[in-house]
């Protein structure tokens, strides 16, 4: 980490570097606006700023290094096209900018890649190849195809044109928000926070730099910390799960970016819901890694004057229901009690009554009787329930019971 001797060496990318992409892309990216949260900040302790880079028009922070790199390719290479491994924000971002440019652009993507990435990637122009089950058999196909075709081969983030370009997020911010004191940035391969630990360092004054990872993917974490720990799992933050990091960017992030911080599933999914409630921004798991931090490290950054990425939006719209309803679940507005009922007439409407009672809406009654270890004349009734908040739906918990209706509440794991 920045705190540890280094041995010095020419950095692969300067302050110059950046200011160069910034004039080299800035007609052509979206200059998206850096904004306070007064409600976020009331709720970390610190003052929260948030970059909507899910406003880009492929809601991703990707088509800066992307274009940066486009921009300074050769008439030649341009001409014989570009080819990428992605099944992310890269794919979309160097096929629509390429498109653009009228640069031929080739993506090689896992055969388990969803359709739906699949077809955006195409709508922006990209001759898409599907190959292998992983993300390495895909990269190392279009290395293969990179040989045989002469194509440029544009790397997701270790290429110093691609953290030049991603770095100029960091311009942009301290231009709208000159006192930032800290940037809590996320970490996948590690080309954005590179680009914007660059453009820290260099400021007029002092700028913590904190790195965030998934804790089912550390990679970044491992490799600066000299740690094992596994790297595996389905993440929310599926855009920043990255197994091998980039060698140039992990060389920038020991040598200038100050501390990495692991983050929890249940923070990611709480800040993809409270970025939706209260910013009315939709932003995926890796988008959300920021906020998270603050929420599972509160003492860490309490005081600070904190930039946020949003460094990204798209996330599957069945995902973003379920993380909503989980969120809600969590917070006691919605839950499924498991009541225990005699087998009688009159019952259920009994038990219902008790939630009219309390001013409680019904969603979903599930009446079991066959399947329960209950005897024949017993049965298990699960009603899903939708409340104000966690004290009402504890006044219904407690109305039940008094009634004499063992109950007990369906906890999310």
């Amino acid at each position: 980490m920045a705190t540890q001797p280094a041995v010095q060496a020419a950095p692969p990318v300067t302050i110059a570097d950046i200011r160069a992409a910034q004039a080299r892309i800035g007609d052509a990216i979206v200059r998206t606006p850096t904004l306070l949260s007064r409600t976020l900040s009331a709720l970390t302790g610190a003052t929260v700023y948030l970059k909507f880079e899910n406003l880009q028009f492929t809601a991703a922070y990707k088509e800066r290094g992307a274009l940066n790199t486009l921009l300074q390719l050769s008439d030649e290479a341009r001409a014989k096209g570009v080819i990428a491994a992605s099944a992310g924000n890269h794919a979309q971002g160097l096929a629509y900018h390429a498109n653009r440019l009228g640069v031929p652009v080739t993506i090689v993507m896992p055969r388990t890649t969803p359709i739906v990435k699949i077809v955006q990637t195409e709508s922006h122009g990209a001759t898409v190849v599907l190959e292998g089950d992983t993300f390495d058999a895909a990269y190392a196909h279009a290395r293969v195809l990179e040989g045989e075709r002469g194509y440029t081969f544009v790397h997701p983030f270790d290429d110093p044109r691609i953290i030049a370009g991603q770095g100029t997020t960091a311009l942009e911010m301290l231009e709208d928000v000159p006192g930032l004191d800290t940037f809590v940035i996320p970490i996948g391969g590690g080309g954005l926070i590179s680009g914007i630990a660059t453009v820290a360092k260099a400021a007029d004054h002092p700028i913590e730099v904190v790195g965030v990872q998934a804790e089912l993917y550390p990679s970044m974490y491992n490799r600066i910390r000299g740690t094992d720990l596994p790297c595996a799992g389905d993440t929310l933050a599926e855009g920043i799960a990255v197994k091998e990091p980039g060698g140039i960017t992990a060389r920038v992030i020991a040598n200038i970016v100050d501390d990495i911080v692991l983050v929890g599933e249940r923070c990611l999914e709480e800040s993809v819901s409270l970025l939706l409630q209260i910013e009315k921004t939709v932003v995926e798991g890796a988008g959300a890694a920021g906020l998270a931090a603050l929420l599972e490290h509160p003492e860490r950054f309490r005081g600070r004057t904190i930039g946020i990425v949003l460094c990204g939006g798209n996330i599957d719209t069945r995902l973003l229901a379920n993380v909503l309803l989980r969120d809600l679940a969590r917070s006691g507005r919605l839950a499924r009690l498991r009541i225990r009922l005699q087998d009688q007439p009159g019952a259920l409407f009994n038990v219902a009554r008790i939630f009219d009672q309390e001013r409680v809406n019904i969603i979903e009654v599930y009446h079991q009787r066959v399947f329960t270890t209950l005897p024949a004349k017993g049965l298990i009734t699960d009603i899903e329930c939708e409340t104000r908040d966690r004290a009402h739906l504890d006044r219904l918990i407690a109305a039940l019971r008094t009634a004499g209706y063992e109950t007990s509440q369906v906890e999310l794991a």
